[in-house]
């Protein structure tokens, strides 16, 4: 099975589920195959294939670049704990260091977030299609 159509399948199957009208169902459906010879479905398919090429990389700089950027994004996160414990203790500290965290964050550019979006997405798909080809655990 192509990687094209581990997409189409689900998506099919989607259209199935959310699109009532018989009628309109395969109208959605003809577009969806109109979309896989289509530029943007290669597009798709390009940027996919360079994101297994990284995480199957045997450089574990490579492999690795992308869980270790979600988990310090986890750990920003999960800072929300001691800071409630801070919060308890002392009130004025806690918000210190959240108007600190604040203007630092603020000033992170919108790019650098889209990136982020963008490449836990696609993590996201390369682990679910690399477990549906039975590539990973």
């Amino acid at each position: 099975m192509s990687l094209l159509e581990g997409i189409i399948g689900p998506v099919a199957k989607l259209i199935d589920k959310i699109i009532p009208d018989p009628e309109a169902r395969d109208r959605a459906k003809l577009e969806l195959l109109k979309l896989e010879g289509s530029q943007e479905m290669e597009a798709i398919r390009t940027q996919l294939s360079a994101i297994m090429a990284e995480a199957q990389s045997a450089d574990p700089w490579t492999s690795r670049a992308r869980p270790a950027f979600l988990y310090v994004m986890y750990a920003l996160l999960l800072w929300a704990i001691p800071m409630g414990l801070i919060a308890g203790a002392r009130p004025d500290m806690a918000e210190a260091i959240a108007r600190g965290m604040n203007a630092y964050l603020a000033g992170i550019p919108e790019p650098l977030y889209a990136l982020f979006g963008t490449g836990y997405l696609g993590y996201t798909a390369a682990r679910a299609w690399g477990k549906a080809k039975g590539l990973e655990r």
